[in-house]
């Protein structure tokens, strides 16, 4: 059964690693007959959540930007991935920017069961992408319905190229095929 997958890279550099690890997972997904869609978070203009909750009873954020539309896309996906960077041990800004935007999912009737997590780190040690991971469980576990079903982290790379030849490629291409 094909599924809709939707990718968030946030990753303000555009064929940077997390961006890279992101195009194998869509390759592997793709193979498989799944539809993918990725949304580069760069080239959208969104503003940070102002905390009204008005979203709670409109079922929609009030600030008219992109990250409306984003919302509406992850909410009619059956699969989320979220490609990043590790900054500071966490996901990027622009990352954490949107998820706190996608609060109007927290009311609605969402479709997406399957989170999965692609994160490139300067750190080649496997805690590197703890905080990243722990950033997006707590998002995930807001939603009852779905689950952090895998993460892949690319440690030791920097600038943007180095994961080229990473075995994390590979896994990324291979969690997409398994979806």
């Amino acid at each position: 059964m094909s599924k809709k997958v939707l990718i968030l890279s946030a990753s303000p550099r555009k064929g940077g690693n997390s961006e890279t690890l992101a195009r194998e997972f869509a390759a592997g997904a793709a193979e498989k007959g799944h539809q993918v869609e990725t949304v580069f978070l760069r080239e959208k203009n969104y503003a940070f959540c102002k905390g009204c909750l008005a979203c709670q009873k409109l079922g929609r954020c009030v600030i008219a930007d992109d990250a409306v539309e984003i919302a509406e896309k992850m909410a009619a996906a059956d699969v989320l991935v979220f490609a990043t960077p590790v900054y500071y041990y966490s996901v990027s800004g622009q990352l954490k920017t949107m998820l706190d935007r996608a609060n109007p999912l927290f009311t609605a009737d969402y479709a997406f069961r399957q989170v999965y997590l692609l994160a490139a780190a300067a750190e080649a040690e496997d805690h590197a992408v703890e905080g990243a991971q722990k950033a997006v469980e707590g998002w995930v576990e807001c939603f009852e319905k779905a689950s952090l079903a895998g993460v892949v982290c690319a440690g030791g790379v920097t600038e943007p190229g180095d994961v080229a030849g990473h075995p994390a490629l590979e896994k990324a291409r291979q969690m997409g095929a398994a979806i």
